[in-house]
């Protein structure tokens, strides 16, 4: 009899070996993989699929636009800076991407997006390629979260969350302001940041303790956050969107920077998403 149980737990050995060995070679992930499966770019929007979120996926107007100094109460299409991306490179199972920008008059972005255990990370060099100064600012990743909060576009910010110094809480618990050029949204920018190059939506009266700001999916399972560093603003948008615009502080003669990014995907843990950020950003 010991004999027998010895050789069925040799068995089941060697059948658990067999799955992991088959599911190497048909490309399927182990359980401690990222909770993203794949990403793509096209025209101009950067999908993240994950198959246990709702619709599956995360759509990022990736990017909406690249902007310039004194944009608070300036006419929208005064601020933006006319740019061009495209593909440069892609791995065939959706893992890794490669964009380049050219941002007006001469500033090129060279854009790393990779799939990783928590999300999707951002890896940005820019470079002025010209011989005077360029006013180049901040940029816009516009990630629209209508579908991952359920939600439309009156309430959906009663999921979405920033943290504060008494750590997180839901934007529908914080004070708000509605005046401000543009109607709807409200933007909150960290220390340091002059208010006058920001967002022209209305600026709440609470500093962001972090660069963090994410949602929640209806049923509570999931949350979705981002951070850059630098930051420029954090933003509750008009389109069912939420942004963490990162920040350039404009680039001198041949001057080069580099910015660094970040999607989290992960299970409604706090704790996780915070000790996730720690490592990436402090």
């Amino acid at each position: 009899m010991k004999r027998f149980g010895c050789l069925k737990r040799i068995g089941l050995v060697l059948i658990t070996c067999a799955v992991l060995m088959v599911s190497v070679a048909s490309g399927q992930e182990p359980s401690h993989s990222s909770t993203v499966s794949r990403i793509e770019w096209q025209h101009d929007k950067l999908t993240i699929y994950a198959g246990s979120i709702p619709e599956g996926k995360v759509q990022i107007w990736y990017l909406e636009a690249f902007c310039r100094t004194g944009s608070t109460d300036r006419v929208w299409s005064e601020t933006v800076i006319p740019h061009e991306t495209k593909l440069i490179k892609k791995d065939e199972t959706g893992q890794s991407i490669a964009l380049e920008s050219h941002v007006e008059p001469g500033v090129v972005v060279h854009h790393e997006i990779r799939v990783v255990k928590d999300g999707v990370s951002f890896s940005l060099h820019l470079k002025n390629t010209t011989d005077k100064p360029v006013d180049i600012d901040w940029a816009q990743p516009c990630i629209r979260v209508g579908k991952f909060t359920g939600l439309d576009q009156e309430n959906y910010h009663k999921r979405c969350f920033i943290f504060t110094d008494i750590g997180q809480v839901m934007l529908d618990k914080l004070p708000r302001n509605e005046e401000a050029r543009y109607k709807g949204g409200q933007i909150y920018v960290p220390d340091g940041i002059n208010l006058d190059d920001v967002n022209p939506r209305p600026l709440s009266p609470v500093k962001p303790a972090n660069k963090l700001i994410g949602c929640v999916t209806e049923d509570g399972k999931w949350l979705l956050a981002t951070a850059w560093e630098p930051t420029q603003e954090l933003f509750q948008g008009v389109i069912r969107c939420m942004h963490a615009d990162f920040r350039i502080g404009g680039l001198k003669a041949g001057e080069s920077k580099t910015i660094t990014g970040k999607v989290y995907l992960l299970p409604n843990d706090v704790d996780a998403l915070l000790a996730a950020y720690k490592a990436d950003f402090e």
